[in-house]
């Protein structure tokens, strides 16, 4: 590896909410530099989640991406001429970052609605552990636990 690694950028919260996960959240969904397309279709899934729910939807989002969020996943690591699927845990930043990756692919696939109440349903789905985000969670457990015999390979 040349050179130094890229330093860690500071987010700064969101406008509305004050939070910097839904900030984080915002700049996953966001294409081509259009931020505010972007806050507002979180802005109005988090108003269709606070009436349907009755709850702040911060911590229902929040709920839904600790479920979705996975706890281990597998890489290929090459020992001895052999691909191994190797079991890891999975740092919490990156944690963050495929949960809400998973969340957005999985409402994205939804068709007929507009994209802020797909990504409402997708959430609330997550937080029933429904919906394909948690079925992609389920997915890469299973892998893992596959593979487990593996585990000795890491590190």
């Amino acid at each position: 590896m040349r050179g130094k690694p890229a330093p860690k950028r500071k987010i700064e919260a969101d406008p509305k909410f004050g939070d910097v996960d839904v900030a984080k959240f915002i700049n996953f969904i966001m294409e081509r530099g259009k931020k505010t397309v972007a806050q507002k279709i979180v802005y109005d899934a988090f108003e269709i989640i606070k009436e349907e729910t009755k709850q702040d939807p911060r911590h229902v989002f929040r709920k839904a991406l600790k479920k979705v969020s996975p706890l281990v996943e597998v890489r290929g690591k090459r020992v001895g001429g052999s691909n191994y699927q190797v079991p890891f845990q999975v740092r919490g930043e990156r944690r963050f970052a495929l949960g809400c990756r998973w969340i957005l692919e999985a409402a994205a696939k939804r068709k007929g609605k507009p994209m802020y109440q797909k990504l409402a349903a997708e959430i609330l789905d997550a937080v029933k552990g429904e919906g394909a985000a948690m079925k992609k969670r389920d997915d890469v457990h299973r892998m893992a636990e596959a593979n487990k015999a593996f585990a000795h390979f890491a590190r």
